[in-house]
């Protein structure tokens, strides 16, 4: 039937648009079998239901949190990582009845990405692996849209649930100045290599604040080594692969190489078992964040609580009683079998 309504579906049951509405929005508020006949009504009628463009902008809430990164959408369903922490955010999400909206921000269409943070019906925003100072960043701080980042900030205001990236890194850094490594090879994320050739980098090059933070932390336990850092584009092990390739065939090889993350670290792994390199006897190997991968491949690495940090997020963006906004997790240094001494020349 040609322009069927709310009030069209409330006249043919003998109800008021309200309690129409009610079996939509607030099912708890009707008996089972008042809804079921409400629906089976609109359904014969061919009323789909409440409109849910003009249900956001009557309550002014879109009912979504935005998730934002600089990857490809496929980063979120392919990453051990971000698919822990999206299945911490998910959780909570579902618990208040909240749709999570993915948006990539690419870091070759800095307008694009921001044009859709500005465009986006959202509530409230979760800041997952975005570089310091992004347009995106500043949009939401002006539309005022809740945001809790994953990188720990400065400022009173900001709300976050990070780790002490410093610290964290530092204790790797210690366990590695004891075996005695003093040439070490930090394998990061970074656009400049990607689909191109591995480069080196300086500190202020780097581009994301965890990882700047992860090398000051290896820099502060191992003041007497010599740190290179190393991309072969962004978190992939194709990435680690192709930045180990590069060092590992260079005349100057280290004595350890970092990943910032276990994916990097994974992909170097790869790279030295084509050159029959055995990890912790020839040359030591270590990651970061410890994903399920890294156990079953000996790596030693730097556990953080992955699914906890997405759940911590969701509860300070989405529930009442959660009054503290900045989070501090812990974290802990996971030895395994791919670390060992340096070998003597």
């Amino acid at each position: 039937m040609p322009g069927v309504t709310l009030k069209t579906v409330a006249k043919a049951v003998g109800v008021s648009p309200s309690t129409v509405s009610n079996a939509y929005n607030k099912p708890d508020q009707l008996s089972t079998a008042l809804r079921e006949r409400i629906l089976a009504t609109a359904q014969e009628l061919g009323y789909a239901g409440p409109d849910a463009s003009a249900r956001a902008l009557r309550s002014g809430k879109a009912g979504a949190v935005g998730v934002l990164f600089t990857d490809k959408l496929a980063y979120a369903f392919s990453d051990p990582y971000a698919v822990g922490f999206l299945a911490g955010l998910a959780e909570v999400a579902e618990e208040f009845a909240t749709s999570l909206l993915l948006m990539p921000l690419s870091s070759t269409d800095i307008a694009g990405g921001s044009n859709a943070v500005q465009q986006a019906a959202i509530d409230a925003a979760a800041i997952f692996c975005v570089p310091g100072g992004h347009p995106a960043l500043e949009i939401l701080a002006n539309r005022g849209i809740p945001a809790v980042s994953t990188d720990r900030g400065d400022h009173p205001d900001l709300s976050w649930v990070a780790i002490d990236e410093v610290e964290a890194a530092a204790q790797l850094g210690e366990h590695l100045a004891r075996l005695g490594h003093r040439e070490v090879v930090v394998l990061v994320d970074n656009a400049q290599a990607a689909g191109g050739r591995p480069v080196e980098l300086t500190l202020d090059e780097v581009g994301y604040t965890d990882c700047e933070l992860r090398i000051q932390g290896l820099q502060k336990a191992m003041p007497d080594a010599r740190l290179r850092i190393v991309s072969g584009g962004h978190n992939a092990i194709a990435s680690g692969l192709k930045g180990a390739e590069f060092v590992l065939d260079s005349q100057d090889r280290p004595t350890a190489i970092v990943g910032l993350s276990d994916i990097l670290a994974l992909g170097a792994l790869e790279a030295m078992k084509v050159r029959g390199l055995t990890p912790g006897r020839d040359l030591t190997l270590a990651g970061f964040d410890d994903i399920p991968a890294a156990s079953t491949a000996g790596l030693t690495t730097v556990r953080q609580p992955i699914k906890d940090k997405g759940r911590a997020v969701g509860r300070i963006l989405l529930d009442p009683a959660t009054t503290e906004r900045q989070l501090l997790m812990p974290t802990q240094l996971i030895v395994r079998s791919s670390s060992g001494p340096a070998p003597k020349h």
